[in-house]
């Protein structure tokens, strides 16, 4: 076991010399003096503490969970078979086939990196979000302040967690009900494709038995429109109501949604957006 922790100490510091910052979203300054990631950068990205990080690189921390090792995977801009190969260092197994898949292609984050201005969350295909950037915390709070298990968005919808806690009042355009029905729509496809999934499993019962709406939406046998695209009205605590097109993507070969936010340029909407992405959330006064 020892080996295998040293092995995974060993994949994790190359793998972070090697990712360019760029391409992880983050500018590149003249003081940088490595080409690859810092320590702390890794940590944002992964929504773990820079302590543990650390740890982890000198092999002094043990057994990292499987969402630990997915996140670390993830933020490194992994390959599948790199991937399983870090899965595999820290006495874990990969995921498996048939199971919802959580791995965000280095394409994609790439992508979205370059479009700092945008807020993009990536979620998979039980709605678990799995991947952000700086602007998509201004505008809906920072991830990482909740355990993983509870950024999901069907579990902020019907549950009354953490998740549903820090989740921001939000008014679509098509009404709560009908962006309801589409969410649960999206978990019904899923667990059609993904039968075996334990932990999809897991989240709808969960949700059938805490939620009367979703317990009757589950129920309901009409035919129901998948979640795309809405205009949505956030209210901030910091700029007031902020009204957004959102816009959902499907990331083909990788069965993940990633989600955007835009306003028209010139708009009021546009400059609080602006604002937020500025100030990182924090202002000291909403827009009038």
């Amino acid at each position: 076991m020892g080996s295998s922790r040293s092995d995974f100490a060993t994949l994790l510091r190359a793998w972070r010399d090697r990712l360019s910052p760029a391409d992880a979203g983050f500018a590149v300054t003249a003081d940088r003096r490595a080409p690859g990631l810092r320590r702390e950068e890794l940590a944002q990205l992964a929504g773990l503490s820079v302590d543990y990080v650390l740890r982890l690189e000198q092999g002094r921390a043990k057994h990292p969970s499987a969402q630990v090792v997915g996140a670390l995977a993830r933020a490194l801009q992994l390959s599948r078979a790199e991937r399983d190969q870090l899965y595999r260092s820290a006495g874990l197994l990969p995921p498996q086939d048939g199971t919802v898949g959580t791995h965000v292609p280095a394409g994609i984050q790439r992508l979205a990196g370059r479009l700092g201005d945008v807020p993009i969350g990536v979620f998979a295909a039980d709605w678990t979000l799995v991947w952000w950037n700086a602007t998509w915390c201004a505008l809906h709070g920072d991830p990482t302040v909740l355990p993983p298990s509870e950024r999901n968005l069907a579990r902020a919808l019907f549950a009354r967690g953490a998740a549903h806690a820090a989740m921001l009042p939000v008014q679509s355009e098509r009404g709560q009900d009908a962006f309801e029905v589409s969410i649960v729509a999206d978990l019904k496809d899923a667990v059609s494709r993904y039968p075996g999934d334990v932990q999809l499993d897991r989240l709808v019962n969960e949700l059938r038995s805490v939620s009367d709406a979703f317990a009757h939406h589950w129920s309901t046998k009409t035919a129901a429109v998948q979640h795309t695209t809405d205009q949505k009205t956030i209210r901030h605590p910091e700029v007031g109501d902020i009204l957004l097109d959102c816009d959902v993507l499907i990331v083909p070969g990788a069965d993940l949604r990633m989600v955007t936010y835009t306003a028209a340029t010139g708009s009021g909407d546009a400059a609080k957006l602006d604002l937020l992405r500025v100030t990182g959330g924090r202002t000291t006064s909403p827009l009038p």
